[in-house]
Formats: C-alpha cells, structure tokens, sequence
C-alpha cells in the first residue's frame, strides 16, 4: 500500500490503530473516539482491561525483550505511543528514574521493532509534552520560533529549579530518541501536548473542579503563569487531523490556541461552576501542599504558553479555542457524567 491519506482510505475500510501505553485518561480518550468511527483499536497495556476495544497485554519496558504484542503492529495502520509513568508524583531519585527509562525505553523498542516490521505502521505518533518549552510569560511558544527549556531565568536572579531542568530533560531526550529511530517507511509526529481537560475522576480537570466546589478556585502562585490546555474533544480531533495529513511529520504542539494566565483561567473555571470567588493559593503553600499531597508544584507554578502553529497552518479548526467555553463544555459533562 503506497502512502495516502490514512483517513480518506478509512473510508472504504476501517483503520488498524495501535496505542502503546494507552491504558490512562488520554489513551481512553483516543481509544474511545477512534472505536466509535468504526476503526480496529488495540491498546497495549500491562494489565489488559475489558473495554469495546481490544486490549494485549506487553512488556514495553523491557527493550531487546518484545512478544506477541508485535504482531499486532504488522500491518498497522497508525501506532500512537502513550506509555509513560504518570509525572503526578515526587521527583525523588526513583521516581526520576522510572519517568525517565518509562519513556525512553519503550520508545526505543518501538523504534526497533518498528523498523523490523516486513509491513510497518504508515504512521506513528509518540507522546511528548509542551512542558519541553521554557517558562514563557513573554510571548506563546510555536513549534517554528519556540524556545526549549532549561536553566532559564524564571524571576530577577533566579534560575529554573531543578525539578522543571529535570522534566525539560525527560522531554527533550525522550524525542531524540524517538526521531532518531530509524523508520525511513514510517511518518512520525511528536505529540507536544498541553493538558488535556477530560471530564472524568482523578485527572488534572477533576483536581482543578475539586479545588473551585470547595471554595479554593483562586488563583495558584501570582497567577500570571500561563496555562496550556486543550479540551479531550480538539485532542481527539487533532490527533486524527494528523494521521490524514501526511505533509506533517515532526513535533507538533496539541494545545489550543489560546493559553491564559492562571488567575483568568481559574476565574472561567469558577463562572461555568457558579462559584463567584476562590481563596488563592500563594507559591509557598504550593509547595507545601505538593509535598504532602506527594506531587511537584512545576504542575501549577511554571508558565506554559504553547500554541499550536502547525495545525492551525495545516487548517485544523477546533472546537473549543477559548477556555471559558471549555470550562462550560466540561462543567456540564462533569454534572451529567452519571446520567
């Protein structure tokens, strides 16, 4: 089969998707969006699930050691690589060293099985983040003109801590693994993805729409840190944009278009809840609290402020560009989760 665009051949056939680590909020998202197109979804996972998807169980941890889980990556369509240990916890020495080989290793499997495949996936689509950007307060940060992160100025005499140097790290060895993958049959995408805003239990949403019922939606630090988001619904879409279109290969930024800053942010959160006010939470009891809630405060504090240059380019139309429609959007699902 030459090269074509993956979606229009979807047409007279389902396609065969594969997710690698697609066993957490985002796999379900895509696993979920492409199963009710009519698509052959298989999630690889450690702890096989039922789902109306299939589910296989794989050991992607372990390079130099595949199984049968490569068999279904002959002949696959699209490979969308998500595994990754969840970066909701302490930066401790092993839980860095589990974020870290999570992801680099089992990229670097899939490249070489990938790359040994008689009928390779056209497509494979690996997770990044926009994390690898700075701390931008100055200006948005696109894939053509954005500044990588690391050791920069975040305040007048002060650098960067440590915490947000190693997760800039993480991301910027995680892609060069990735693209340096030798898979000449294969496009590939470097998803570097915002937060993605899903209304279900124990994700980033769910923490934020906690915080607002309960009286505590104000804003977190000095709040003119910016937030990157993008509604579950445009991640989806995006994701299924770039499987179409085959002039796009490289990193891509998986945000909406419009990031604000944290105090505006959280306000249009509380205005879709029907909150009027929230206590603020100043940088030091960020940091305290993460501690004993045994995360990082990189997850609130640092100022992302990526936009999607590429896809707007290529013509992708979201749904949801403004956050204070998302907000709604969210709200109400979250209401109606159970109905």
């Amino acid at each position: 089969m030459t090269p074509i665009d993956l979606m229009a051949n979807a047409e007279s056939r389902p396609l065969r998707i594969v997710i690698p680590g697609g066993s957490g909020q985002v796999g379900q998202v895509l696993a979920r969006h492409f199963q009710l197109r009519g698509h052959h979804v298989t999630v690889l996972t450690r702890s096989p699930y039922t789902a109306p998807w299939q589910t296989v169980h794989w050991d992607g941890d372990q390079i130099n050691q595949s199984g049968s889980w490569t068999e279904h990556l002959e002949g696959a369509d699209v490979c969308i690589n998500l595994a990754g240990r969840s970066v909701n916890c302490r930066y401790h020495a092993a839980n860095r060293e589990a974020i870290y080989h999570s992801r680099i290793r089992t990229t670097a499997l899939l490249g070489e099985v990938i790359a040994g495949l008689a009928d390779p996936p056209r497509i494979w689509l690996n997770a990044s983040t926009a994390t690898i950007y700075r701390h931008a307060l100055d200006r948005a940060m696109d894939e053509a003109a954005g500044e990588l992160g690391g050791h920069e100025l975040i305040a007048k005499n002060r650098r960067a801590p440590d915490t947000w140097n190693f997760s800039i790290g993480v991301a910027k060895d995680w892609e060069a693994v990735f693209f340096a993958a030798e898979t000449p049959r294969t496009r590939k995408v470097a998803l570097r993805s915002a937060i993605v805003m899903s209304p279900s239990p124990g994700n980033a949403f769910a923490i934020l729409l906690n915080l607002v019922r309960v009286g505590l939606g104000g804003k977190q630090g000095n709040g003119r840190q910016f937030v990157s988001w993008i509604h579950e619904q445009d991640f989806a879409r995006a994701v299924e944009f770039l499987i179409a279109h085959e002039e796009l290969a490289g990193p891509v930024n998986i945000a909406a278009p419009n990031p604000l800053p944290n105090r505006e942010f959280m306000a249009a959160l509380r205005d879709a809840w029907g909150m009027p006010n929230g206590l603020p939470a100043p940088a030091p009891l960020i940091e305290i609290a993460a501690f004993f809630l045994r995360t990082e405060s990189e997850l609130v504090l640092k100022s992302r402020r990526a936009v999607p240059g590429r896809l707007l380019d290529a013509g992708f139309m979201f749904d949801f560009p403004e956050w204070p429609d998302a907000a709604e959007d969210l709200v109400d699902r979250w209401r109606h989760r159970h109905d």
